[in-house]
């Protein structure tokens, strides 16, 4: 998933097809697990936000088009959902 994430193209069924599975048996497998596909893709991102950020010292433009996001905004708003600030904040 990860590397699909820059591409735009960490979508259940690219990843399902990429895995062999069907659309449905991904998510049936997801779903005995607990965990949505949607869940899975937010937390990936989360990981990598901070280490893009705090690790790899990335600006916040360009964390949040490796991480899918359409534009900055969207990534700053995601990243305060996860961690309850502002990813200026999470480099300073």
């Amino acid at each position: 998933m990860e590397t699909l994430l820059e591409t735009g193209h960490a979508t259940i069924d690219r990843v399902a097809g990429d895995m062999g599975l069907s659309r449905q048996t991904l998510y049936r497998r997801l779903k005995e697990e607990g965990v949505t596909f949607e869940e899975l893709l937010d937390k990936l991102r989360h990981r990598l936000a901070l280490r893009y950020l705090r690790e790899e010292r990335m600006s916040v433009k360009a964390a949040s088009y490796r991480l899918g996001f359409s534009e900055p905004a969207a990534f700053s708003r995601a990243f305060k959902r996860w961690t309850g600030n502002s990813p200026r904040a999470a480099v300073a």
